[in-house]
């Protein structure tokens, strides 16, 4: 069942719409209204008229479209703007009104431990500190253990900011620095990593993405060095006078907010020090789901679990990509190649995502297989095992990962490119003898043995012996130095 989140914020009001409540929810409609809901509260304590207009429209327009979609499980909340201003209360019983549905004000430190969940959600063992900047708040949430700890609130929102400085980022910096300086967990921060949340860090991450050349769009887990040589304010002056299409790109109202959160991440990572900025597209919408989700699902990795309905929703033989996982951890088991528990983990996800193209042409399935990773919505994953995972997938259509060209490919390091070449390789082997059905596998064990890589087949499955499989083996027997082998049991 469909589980929709309505998130009424500083800046913004948005709409997010989940296939089901899931450890890795897939996301089937989203869409935003940018209200400015908080713009002036900091100075004059009220919601301004035209904001609030503007944001019960955005949610009488989602009260139609989830009847629309028939999500019967409607989530609103509220934030900073709404709890802040002196009208807030007003505005919430006309905004339950307009959603038809009940929505939760959340105060700071629920607000900031649902952001530190979001990012537990979606980025595999966090560990830091997480900054969901808004429009009229920063929160601010160590996470130690997978789980997060205390969590405060500061008004260093960008709409905030901006009221309280009077449009002036020098003044904004000194603002936050006096703030910021009596937080105790930035201490903390230091060698640790920093998960930045909100739209304005995402947009600035954009900027910084687009300068560099970065080869990869997406945004969820780019990390940046805390300290490159250049700070994040000097990268908006930087865009704007090398670049100033990649600023025109961003929303307008987004735009203005750009310096202010400039001025807020310079001073977390000057007084905090952090080890790297890690940009997370999850927060406070994610962590409500994953706050309603059982401790047992909790536990369930989302790579996996969002690999595997993929697997199913694309696959021809969905029960194939198992029986192919444990099929190439027998043949590991016996070759001279060390799997870590983090590449094991990956290896498992491959398989599962091994056949999701088989629908293109086959000229194009390699590169339609790599594509459809590289920019998918998995989580729990930073770029590097992003960009493994894509290549990974399309080796299994073509001999050599020579054969596909992604700039992204410039991220990974050689190991990583020696493990996609041997997995593809017998991900090959396994699709040639088995035409991507299950039940032949199991029958068919791989294994090194005296230097031979050997596929054993039962008197039954001794016609799938010929020289198109013996073609698939060779590759493989060659990165193991050895010879192959075909063997039919006497």
């Amino acid at each position: 069942m469909s589980i929709a989140v309505v998130d009424i914020g500083s800046n913004s009001v948005r709409l997010v719409v989940y296939e089901a409540l899931s450890r890795a929810p897939a996301v089937v409609f989203n869409e935003k209204a940018s209200s400015g809901l908080g713009r002036g509260v900091a100075t004059t304590g009220l919601l301004p008229a035209e904001g609030v207009e503007s944001a019960l429209a955005a949610l009488s327009r989602y009260r139609v479209l989830c009847q629309v979609m028939r999500v019967q499980d409607v989530l609103g909340v509220a934030t900073a703007a709404a709890r802040d201003a002196g009208n807030g209360e007003e505005f919430l019983a006309r905004a339950e009104a307009a959603l038809g549905a009940p929505i939760k004000l959340l105060y700071g430190a629920e607000e900031a431990r649902l952001a530190a969940l979001g990012v537990v959600a979606g980025v595999h063992r966090a560990e830091g500190l997480v900054g969901d900047l808004g429009g009229g708040s920063l929160e601010l949430t160590e996470i130690v253990g997978g789980a997060p700890v205390g969590g405060e609130t500061l008004t260093l929102g960008v709409l905030s900011l901006a009221d309280l400085s009077e449009r002036n980022p020098r003044k904004a910096a000194r603002l936050a620095r006096e703030a910021l300086v009596r937080v105790e967990a930035l201490p903390r921060l230091a060698g640790r990593d920093f998960y930045a949340v909100g739209g304005t860090w995402r947009a600035l991450a954009r900027l910084c993405m687009r300068i560099r050349d970065y080869p990869l769009e997406v945004m969820h887990n780019y990390v940046l060095p805390a300290f490159d040589g250049l700070e994040f304010a000097q990268v908006i002056e930087r865009a704007e006078v090398e670049q100033p299409e990649l600023v025109k790109s961003i929303a307008a109202s987004r735009r203005a907010s750009l310096a202010y959160g400039a001025a807020v991440l310079d001073e977390i990572v000057r007084l905090g020090s952090p080890r790297r900025i890690v940009h997370s597209a999850l927060g406070v919408r994610e962590g409500l789901v994953y706050d309603r989700l059982t401790p047992e699902r909790r536990a369930d990795d989302p790579l996996l679990v969002a690999a595997a309905e993929l697997n199913r929703a694309h696959a021809r033989d969905p029960a194939h990509g198992e029986e192919l996982f444990a099929w190439i951890s027998g043949f590991l088991a016996t070759a001279p190649l060390e799997e870590s528990g983090d590449e094991k983990r990956l290896r498992n996800a491959a398989c599962l995502l091994s056949d999701i193209a088989w629908r293109a042409h086959p000229d194009h399935r390699a590169e339609t297989a790599f594509s459809t990773v590289v920019n998918s919505g998995l989580v729990g994953l930073d770029h590097v095992e992003r960009v493994t995972l894509a290549l990974s997938a399309s080796c299994r259509h073509v001999a050599s990962p020579d054969e596909i060209a992604h700039p992204a490919l410039s991220l990974l390091p050689p190991r990583n490119w020696e493990r996609a070449r041997a997995l593809g390789a017998a991900m090959r082997v396994a699709y040639i003898l088995s035409a991507g059905q299950s039940g032949v596998l199991a029958r068919a064990p791989m294994r090194v043995e005296g230097g031979r890589v050997v596929v054993g087949l039962p008197g039954d499955l001794a016609p799938l012996r010929n020289e198109r499989l013996m073609n698939r083996l060779r590759p493989l027997a060659r990165l193991f130095g050895g010879d192959p082998e075909i063997r039919l049991a006497s």
